[in-house]
């Protein structure tokens, strides 16, 4: 009992660090893009910050911690300052998952010259070992569940401005999205699928990325 208690404890001390990682740089990505688009809104609220207090959503952490999926709180943003509002809604959406999955790219690149290279006796090399992954399932974890067209996620947003009658399916159970996700979560209803995806997109960057330790003459002194 003691022994689950403090493998539990251990793992969310690994899973922390991810978690705020990626929600910080999610969110932040979402303020930037609509900044560069011309809102001032993001940068006025003060969201383009890497303070995490002004991104955790408490709900969308703590699901996060424990299903390794999940949500922060929305970037407030105003689509009107865009030259191309549905364009620019679009692209907002789409930079946190896009930043996360670049996030998970570069730490699993990491991780793997980490096995390449690092001593495998080391206690410090094996706990950043662990670190790393976890900023790889989270972030891919994190990406892909907030392309899910449903609300608040991103990809009801991006849905919403292909298709705009959508919008008024939303609006009949948009303040319930939170409890209903965590529902479905917490029913495995959601996990098992979402789960399939994280490894067939943990998998396929594992490819690329092990295609190109092997096969540069930069990285194939050394073997995965």
């Amino acid at each position: 009992m003691l022994s689950n208690l403090a493998s539990q404890i251990l793992s969310i001390l690994y899973v922390a660090p991810a978690t705020l990682i990626a929600i910080i740089c999610h969110e932040c990505a979402h303020g930037w893009v609509s900044d560069r688009l011309g809102d001032p809104t993001p940068r006025a609220s003060g969201r383009l910050t890497l303070n995490p207090l002004k991104h955790l959503d408490p709900v969308g952490t703590l699901c996060l911690l424990f299903f390794h999926m999940g949500w922060a709180r929305p970037v407030p943003i105003n689509s009107r300052y865009y030259q191309n509002p549905k364009r620019g809604i679009i692209l907002v959406s789409l930079a946190g998952p896009f930043t996360n999955f670049i996030l998970a790219f570069l730490s699993l690149f990491w991780y793997g010259l980490i096995l390449l290279y690092a001593p495998t006796d080391s206690k410090l090399w094996y706990t950043i070992e662990i670190m790393v992954y976890y900023c790889v399932v989270i972030n891919i974890g994190l990406g892909i569940f907030n392309l899910i067209p449903f609300p608040p996620l991103d990809g009801s947003h991006v849905l919403e401005e292909l298709v705009p009658l959508i919008g008024d399916i939303y609006s009949r159970f948009r303040s319930y999205g939170s409890l209903i996700l965590i529902l479905l979560l917490a029913s495995d209803t959601l996990s098992r699928p979402l789960s399939w995806l994280n490894s067939a997109v943990l998998n396929g960057m594992w490819r690329v990325i092990y295609f190109i330790l092997v096969h540069l003459p930069v990285f194939s002194a050394g073997s995965v």
